[in-house]
């Protein structure tokens, strides 16, 4: 799960799930909405793909890209759980 908080704590890495949250797209068309390079989207992809936070599956030549809402799920029972402690 800390990989899940690394991940979260960049505004951009964030965006990226905010556009998976509407549809699954391809690495090409997530890079469309940033305006920095496909490397740097690249980087951020794999950060979250090794978070968990995302799926990746070839389709074709395109990688397509899709959210894990399992971990989200963790994320939140967790936050909950201590939220409950506290109450």
């Amino acid at each position: 799960m800390n990989d899940a908080f690394k991940a979260l704590a960049d505004p951009t890495r964030r965006k990226i799930l905010d556009l998976l949250k509407q549809s699954d797209l391809t690495a090409g068309e997530i890079a469309e909405q940033f305006d920095m390079t496909k490397p740097s989207i690249s980087n951020h992809l794999n950060i979250l793909k090794q978070a968990e936070l995302v799926w990746v599956e070839r389709q074709g030549q395109n990688m397509v890209y899709s959210l894990n809402t399992t971990v989200f799920q963790d994320v939140m029972k967790w936050i909950l759980d201590i939220q409950q402690s506290k109450g």
